[in-house]
């Protein structure tokens, strides 16, 4: 159950933080602050933050902060098809590393 959690609060994260970025094309730092997607998207990040802490009543921070990581990929992911942001071969043998990493950790 509390798998489940986290990993619905690391969707609802990347959620949150694709709104905060959708909305960041407004023309002034203000009317961003007050666009639909920013208000969302802090709504979202807040809600991920508030099942992280759930999630944390029965998983050790030191295996869930670093599953959390699973948000790189996906912010890879949205940032290229979502935003047209290039992926290089330095950001793939990055994230390669960064899934090396939690591996090793879900196995210690």
């Amino acid at each position: 159950m509390y798998w489940v959690i986290l990993a619905v609060a690391i969707a609802t994260s990347m959620a949150g933080q694709t709104l905060l970025k959708a909305g960041a094309g407004a023309a002034t730092f203000y009317a961003q602050l007050l666009d639909w997607r920013t208000m969302l998207g802090l709504v979202l990040y807040g809600a991920a933050a508030i099942l992280y802490i759930v999630a944390l009543r029965r998983i050790p921070m030191s295996v869930a902060l670093p599953f959390t990581a699973a948000s790189y990929v996906a912010a890879l992911i949205i940032g290229h098809y979502g935003f047209g942001e290039p992926i290089s071969p330095q950001h793939i043998a990055a994230i390669g590393l960064i899934c090396a990493g939690v591996v090793l950790l879900a196995f210690a």
